[in-house]
């Protein structure tokens, strides 16, 4: 029934009674009614606390507006959730190209938002309804919401407020602080007056600043001083990332244009009973009538799995996770789970196969600091990185524990897991031989019982220095994981394969690591294809290291690949098997015009890479 769902017409609202809505939400993503997809999310939290919401997904923003104005003026605000993904990487590739497809549009069109979504949309309701309050959601905003690198435009942006129509930013994962706003303003209060609620940006002039600028305030370097010198903005940026994953972060302040741009600390991390009552709402689970007989890509990928938990403590230099999740662990109870589980298996099409039980990191459900005191002071990024932090409990029992009580459920056949394992977790040798005992019981359930003939993972590189640059741990951990996924394939007569993704062109990683990483992939018999070109998104360490040449915690000079052509040639060697790559030669200055092309000023070629590789000796040759 299309009551069960959010509105989205006028005539869906006048089903509902409703004459007036007290909040609007515009969505750059089609409306699936999913707890993976932030607007309807939002728009359910908001609904479970009494407010009429309806939502307007991807409004045509050409012409006439009539998408925006549709459904009138709110009672308390319009909420912008630009989508799931960041506008322009679901747009562009690494290389600039338009994308084939959106994923979070109906049958995967490309058209149906524009670069931004968060400046359009918010610009255009500014201009049609001056007086009403707006509010930015979603991982565009929240990766924005600080002077950051735009790749696409290759330049340092303003916070993003300063670009658009709203009011304030609600950044990370949003449920408590929409409720905080829409409680205040329903209370009579003003935006303006919001300027005390945890986990929101704002700006504002000086003397506006609730309590003034304080000593316990973390005062970034402004704008204009970013503008003019790159070390400033890469020491911004260690501020932003240790404040984003501590658990008692500093406001942080940014001069711009004259006024400043303040972000409250976040809230706590939401407990089991919070992040359950978000999952346990009356999601319908399937996109809005309205797209009877339409594909939604993301939809297809994710409609057979159940998220566990959210926060990942692996801070990885190239991830936006702990920007916008943070680094510890939320994870839901076992009966919420298993009551999601049972919703899933009642879907039509449901054959008993859950795609995966995961989260950020598929193996990180439970885990937390033994002694959380120490926590509460900790501001490093990484719980595991450069090794496992020794107050970090890495038990697998209660993971292990979900994994039977869904498998004991009559409607379930089997469930993968599809998120990326983290396998230092489990190669952590602990004092707790308990753990330890898990950790192998663990890895054995997983490759007999969850691996849906692939098992991925992102060991992302070869090279130690830039694994320690992409805060990963060594490759010599992923051979020990793959001597073990050998291993139960042969105990259990399995033919699976280990699939690992690699990244070319981080910060750090020069053409001889990558002639060594096709070196090492080739011995070990790998033809690559799970791979991708570094691209730098708004709001990471690897991005900013990209952009200014500077490692933000040591302020020492890092190289990175920044040409198109530095980039392809990097690029290349994770497909030295192919033709193309051998035979190419379209005009680049490094190619000898006989489809050789040199991996470096020495001369040394992706042919005679093969030659040398075919004959068993190393790459490149050692010159006397």
């Amino acid at each position: 029934m299309l009551t069960d769902f959010l509105p989205t017409t006028k005539k869906e609202c006048e089903l509902r009674g409703w004459d007036t809505l007290d909040v609007i939400l515009f969505s750059g993503d089609a409306y699936v009614d999913h707890p993976s997809f932030g607007a309807a999310v939002i728009g359910r939290v908001l609904e479970s606390a009494g407010y009429k919401v309806a939502i307007v997904p991807q409004p045509d923003w050409h012409g006439d507006y009539r998408d925006f104005k549709k459904l009138g003026k709110p009672n308390l605000f319009f909420g912008i959730s630009p989508g799931a993904m960041d506008s322009m990487i679901n747009k562009y590739t690494a290389n600039k190209r338009l994308r084939s497809e959106d994923a979070y549009s109906p049958d995967g069109r490309i058209d149906c938002r524009p670069e931004y979504p968060s400046i359009v949309y918010s610009n255009i309701l500014r201009d049609l309804f001056p007086d009403t309050p707006i509010v930015l959601g979603g991982i565009e905003a929240s990766l924005r919401r600080v002077t950051h690198y735009d790749y696409w435009q290759d330049k340092l942006r303003k916070c993003i407020l300063c670009d658009c129509g709203a009011d304030i930013i609600s950044y990370g994962m949003g449920e408590k602080t929409i409720i905080a706003i829409a409680n205040a303003l329903n209370e009579g209060k003003s935006i303006y007056e919001l300027r005390d609620i945890p986990q929101i940006t704002y700006l504002c002039n000086k003397d506006e600043i609730p309590g003034g600028i304080t000593e316990n305030d973390i005062v970034l370097h402004s704008h204009e001083e970013c503008l003019k010198d790159k070390k400033a903005e890469a020491e911004n940026y260690r501020h932003i990332e240790e404040e984003s994953n501590k658990m008692h972060a500093q406001r942080l302040i940014q001069g711009v244009d004259g006024r400043y741009v303040v972000v409250n600390p976040p809230y706590p991390p939401m407990t089991t009973e919070e992040i359950d009552k978000s999952f346990d709402l009356p999601y319908q689970r399937v996109p809005h009538p309205k797209y009877k007989d339409k594909r939604i890509p993301a939809y297809d990928m994710i409609k057979f799995s159940v998220n566990l938990h959210r926060g990942c403590f692996g801070g990885c230099a190239f991830c936006t996770i702990s920007a916008h999740q943070g680094k510890f662990i939320a994870c839901r109870s076992k009966e919420s789970i298993l009551k999601e589980v049972k919703e899933v298996a009642k879907l039509p099409d449901f054959k008993g196969y859950l795609s995966d039980l995961g989260g950020p990191s598929a193996n990180m459900y439970g885990m937390h600091g033994k002694n959380l005191k120490t926590c509460s002071v900790c501001k490093k990024p990484s719980c595991i990185h450069p090794k496992v932090c020794p107050n970090l409990n890495t038990d697998h029992s209660k993971l292990l524990d979900i994994y039977h009580a869904v498998d004991a459920l009559p409607e379930i056949k089997k469930s993968f897991i599809g998120s990326g394992v983290r396998y230092d977790l489990l190669l952590h040798h602990s004092d707790d031989n308990h753990i330890n005992e898990v950790a192998r019981k663990y890895m054995h359930e997983l490759i007999a019982k969850h691996v849906s003939g692939r098992l991925k993972v992102a060991p992302e590189h070869t090279s130690d220095n830039v694994l320690m640059l992409m805060r990963k741990p060594s490759f010599q951990l992923f051979y020990d994981f793959k001597k073990i996924f050998d291993k139960v394939n042969q105990e259990e007569g399995l033919r699976q394969q280990l699939i690992p993704y690699f990244i070319s062109s981080h910060p750090g990683c020069t053409e001889k690591d990558m002639s060594q990483l096709a070196e090492v992939t080739k011995k070990m018999g790998y033809q690559l294809e799970q791979v991708q070109d570094f691209t730098p998104t708004p709001m990471t360490i690897a991005t900013e290291t990209w952009y200014t040449g500077l490692d933000p915690y040591t302020l020492k000079p890092v190289f990175s690949a920044k040409t198109p052509k530095e980039k392809l040639a990097q690029r290349q060697y994770f497909f030295w098997y192919k033709d193309e790559t051998n035979n190419y030669h379209s005009g680049n200055k490094n190619n000898d015009g006989k489809g050789n092309f040199f991996n470096n000023k020495k001369g040394n070629t992706f042919k005679a890479f093969n030659k040398y590789q075919n004959k068993g000796k190393k790459f490149p040759p050692n010159k006397k």
